[in-house]
């Protein structure tokens, strides 16, 4: 029996030192984006609106709004300082509700840019992954699709409160 309570206990330590360190993950990468954000001069919000664009677009800017959590009246700002900046481009979307609708798409022009800031954290990334084997990186790939998706589920929650 005291095996099984050092078993709880061990593996308790273990899953409360996984959250403690992807808080901290957090918290880097939180650091990270700031930074480029700075040097792309572009607000947080806006690097991360960019980002669901580049990743999800083209979108509309009410698609963008519920994918980034914000009050579509917010979004105008964001798109008017990402398009000013040459970063987006507001297109007319054929295949829109009406005459209005419109399409938002990431201009490749600064791509590279964004690409450069990041690659001290790609290279990192790679040199890292290099440690482990495909059956690990599989099993981390789906610790990190998992924890990805809990974090989804907990921000709807918080945000329909």
């Amino acid at each position: 029996m005291r095996a099984g309570g050092s078993d709880a206990r061990r593996r308790r330590r273990l899953t409360n030192d996984i959250k403690e360190n992807l808080r901290e993950l957090s918290v880097q990468l939180s650091l990270l984006n700031h930074h480029v954000g700075v040097r792309a001069e572009l607000k947080d919000v806006d690097l991360d609106c960019l980002d669901l664009i580049v990743r999800h677009g083209p979108l509309s800017p009410s698609a963008l709004a519920r994918r980034a959590g914000l009050h579509p009246a917010t979004m105008t700002g964001i798109l008017d300082r990402l398009e000013k900046g040459g970063w987006i481009a507001r297109e007319r979307d054929p295949d829109g509700p009406d005459r209005r609708a419109v399409s938002l798409r990431a201009l490749k022009d600064r791509n590279g840019e964004l690409f450069e800031l990041f690659a001290g954290m790609n290279a990192a990334m790679d040199t890292l992954f290099a440690d482990y084997s495909d059956e690990q990186l599989q099993t981390i790939q789906d610790f990190v699709r998992r924890t990805t998706v809990a974090g989804h589920h907990a921000t709807e929650a918080l945000a329909a409160d």
